[in-house]
């Protein structure tokens, strides 16, 4: 694409003024000018020539890949009634790691036989150093050849996670699609969303799909997965958590012949303004922890609320209340933990915190916004895999060789409107108090709490970043971890420079609010094995539960302290209680019959709840809950 005439328009309001493409800052004010491509979604979308530019703001890289000029105006919003077109895009946000969001639409007016084109943002490109040359990431067809035995797996693992809520939202058929699958590293990354026709794909077509790959798969893993492939085929496979179950025993047995090094570090700043520091992080700051995978670490940042000291309180009993509670789910050795109830009971170790932070309120007689309270994002990697939990805006970013991912989604006013698919983000951010948090931790009985959790495989080097919002307001981290946190990777800086490094952003580029940072470097290294894997898939059939509700990428309900423990007794009790039951029942219905027999008998109910009644998120009730306006103020976007 060559016209050295396009500029880049600075985002902020009061400059404007035009700068060169690769430009990374504006000439004028110096604020950083975000490089925003886009993907065109339309059946006969024709844009021109590259370097043409459309709607007076988009300029044409190539076919479908659009580069906005103009990125500090809102882009144009779909009408209300087209909204629900694109709701699954809406409603999908917390799996914005593999699905791109709606930017905004484009009208082209009424030469073109489409009119109103769909813009994705952050599609998976590549996009080299001159700005304007830019292509699709490979296909999972083209980079499956070359991938490791553990990577092929893990792909499988990721495309069988999204199953169910591409189901839900009717765009499974997206996952069939080789065209909409693509690689970036270790991620699957989906081009776009391909909406179910009158009949809903099957695991059985999935299992077809998949076997279209087993031509190319590693020797070692072939068996394993014909296997796979079979069974997903006759149906003896009929839920995606089975399949993720089984995919999970095919990793474990991959991760045997990779070696892991874990490199934790901590830093907490009071920053340049605040008085006190209320943030609080585990281990203590400026605390440098080297494991091998099999020392289980625990990192956790918070950032307290409610000033006078509060926050600081808050924070740190939070810590106080996380670590033993953790510390003791993991006294278990790696083939003994069950992912789902380790996610479940994160949830409840945060809930804990939660209602101890809440007790502490209600004996000090705080109301309103006088209760103290704190957000928490934390990590804690077991070998091949890191969960993460978090609830309030306190980040956890994703960082490889490609690419910088907020892994997290905040709980705040904006992000709420989307994922229950009333607003565009974009949109949702023009709102006022779109930055107040909806929840934080300590502001009210962990019933009304909704923590969210999420596992992820590594079988790559990577570093996580946990960080309060002092560090990731105004996009600070999207802005910097190219040149501050990537050469960790390359080992051409420490792990301890580059966290005091990003506190010195912090408190140069924000400076408005303390600053907590810990960083999780994997080092990974991995050994193709030659013996062949093997998994007793019948027995992981056999033992799996099924839970038309177990997503733990979805935001949980925490609705008790502590798992309930049943006497050996209690069952033979209960049948003798369902036994008069049955009889008393039988007694009364033939009672009523004769004296009803006139009557319509009663619908049955469904014994399980239909896929597509099942909530994504936490539902409309959510929509009720106050908001949480920080001491700090908001404006962090």
């Amino acid at each position: 694409m060559e016209n050295d005439a396009v500029t880049l328009c600075c985002p902020n309001i009061e400059c404007q003024s035009a700068n060169p493409l690769t430009d990374k800052f504006c000439q004028r004010c110096f604020a950083p000018l975000p490089k925003r491509y886009l993907w065109a979604v339309g059946d006969d979308f024709s844009p021109g020539y590259p370097g043409s530019i459309l709607a007076d703001r988009y300029l044409v890289i190539d076919e479908s890949i659009l580069l906005d000029i103009k990125p500090g105006l809102l882009p144009q919003i779909p009408e209300l009634e087209d909204l629900e077109k694109i709701r699954p895009y809406l409603k999908l946000i917390p799996y914005r790691l593999h699905i791109p969001q709606v930017y905004g639409v484009l009208n082209l007016g009424k030469g073109q036989t489409q009119t109103e084109i769909l813009l994705l943002e952050r599609p998976p490109l590549i996009v080299d150093a001159s700005i304007t040359k830019t292509s699709l990431c490979i296909s999972l067809d083209d980079a499956w050849t070359q991938a490791s035995s553990i990577r092929q797996i893990h792909w499988l693992w990721q495309l069988a996670n999204l199953w169910q809520p591409l189901s839900i939202q009717g765009v499974v058929s997206t996952l069939l699609d080789p065209y909409v699958l693509r690689v970036e590293g270790v991620l699957i990354r989906l081009l776009e969303l391909r909406f179910d026709r009158e009949k809903k794909p099957t695991l059985s077509q999935l299992g077809e799909f998949w076997q279209q790959l087993l031509k190319n798969a590693k020797p070692n893993i072939t068996p394993f997965m014909a296997e796979l492939c079979q069974l997903l085929m006759d149906g003896e496979i009929n839920s995606s958590i089975q399949l993720i179950q089984i995919l999970d025993q095919g990793l474990k047995q991959l991760q045997r012949f990779q070696t892991t090094t874990i490199k934790i570090y901590t830093k907490t700043d009071s920053g340049p303004v605040r008085p006190r520091n209320e943030d609080a992080c585990y281990p203590s700051s400026d605390t440098l922890i080297t494991k091998p995978p099999q020392d289980n670490g625990l990192v956790i940042v918070c950032d307290g609320i409610g000033g006078h000291e509060g926050g600081s309180v808050a924070s740190n009993l939070a810590i106080e209340t996380i670590v033993p509670e953790v510390k003791e789910l993991i006294t278990v050795t790696d083939d003994q933990i069950n992912p789902s109830m380790l996610l479940s009971d994160l949830e409840q170790a945060v809930a804990t915190a939660n209602d101890n932070i809440s007790e502490q309120n209600d004996s000090e007689h705080r109301q309103g916004r006088q209760r103290m309270g704190t957000t928490v994002v934390m990590a804690l990697p077991m070998t091949h895999e890191i969960y993460i939990t978090h609830v309030g805006d306190s980040r956890a970013y994703w960082i490889t060789r490609h690419n910088c991912h907020q892994i997290t989604l905040d709980d705040d006013v904006a992000s709420r409107e989307v994922r229950l698919g009333y607003a565009l983000y974009r949109e949702a951010l023009q709102h006022s108090g779109s930055g107040s948090l909806i929840q934080a931790l300590g502001m009210s009985k962990s019933s009304s709490l909704h923590p969210t959790s999420q596992r992820f495989i590594i079988d790559e080097d990577a570093v996580f970043l946990l960080t309060s919002d002092g560090l990731s307001d105004f996009d600070r981290v999207e802005e910097c971890w190219e040149s501050e946190i990537l050469p960790i990777l390359s080992d051409k800086k420490s792990i301890e420079d580059v966290g005091q490094r990003l506190i010195e952003v912090a408190n140069n580029k924000n400076g408005h609010d303390n600053v907590t940072i810990a960083l999780v470097h994997y080092d990974v290294e991995y050994s193709e094995p030659d013996l062949t894997i093997t998994v007793d898939i019948s027995q992981v059939l056999a033992d799996t539960e099924l839970d038309p509700l177990d997503d733990h990428q979805k935001t949980q309900v925490i609705t008790q302290k502590k798992t309930v423990k049943f006497s050996p007794l209690l069952p033979i009790f209960l049948v003798v209680i369902v036994g008069l039951g049955l009889i008393s029942g039988l007694l009364l219905a033939n009672k009523l019959k004769q004296q009803f027999i006139k009557s319509e008998p009663p619908t049955t109910s469904s014994p399980t709840t239909p896929a597509s009644q099942i909530q994504t998120q936490e539902g409309t009730g959510k929509r009720e809950q106050g908001t949480l306006n920080r001491e700090q103020g908001t404006g962090k976007k």
